[in-house]
């Protein structure tokens, strides 16, 4: 019965939900994207192509992640403390999901057409939210281990 109990509390902890998320972001926006440009037989539109592709996937994971955390969020009884940090995480989700993943795809679509796409700060705009998605996934995850862990002890002392 003690196994089942932990279980079912790690599973309402918020944590694993945001360090399964942030290992997402970082594996996908700050390790593989950068190195698909270092490759020497891979072309700009091709890296750009399947850019495109993989990070449409990551949007819908994204959008599958904070879901999930909200839930989570609130079926830990934790919604009152974490609420705002969840409200700022979907804001920056909408974002991707409607405005930049959108726009950085087409801006991709002109330069595999031959075409260089004008000025925009689209980028520079998602890889900012990029870290403070990550900043705010890596809070959460240690606030909620923090918060569970004191009051684990608390409640056994």
């Amino acid at each position: 019965m003690a196994v089942m109990q932990r279980f079912r509390n790690a599973l309402l902890n918020p944590a694993w939900v945001c360090f399964l998320w942030v290992g997402m972001t970082i594996g996908i926006s700050m390790i593989a994207t950068p190195v698909r440009f270092t490759a020497q037989t891979i072309t700009r539109p091709i890296a750009l192509d399947v850019g495109r592709v993989v990070f449409a996937a990551l949007n819908k994971a994204e959008l599958a992640a904070l879901v999930l955390l909200l839930i989570v969020v609130r079926a830990s009884g934790q919604a009152a403390k974490y609420w705002a940090y969840c409200g700022v995480l979907a804001l920056i989700i909408i974002a991707q999901s409607v405005w930049l993943t959108p726009e950085l795809a087409e801006r991709t679509q002109m330069i595999i057409n031959g075409v260089e796409p004008p000025k925009s700060y689209a980028h520079a705009i998602y890889s900012s939210l990029e870290l403070i998605k990550i900043g705010l996934l890596f809070f959460v995850g240690f606030s909620s281990l923090e918060s569970r862990g004191s009051g684990s002890r608390a409640g056994s002392a």
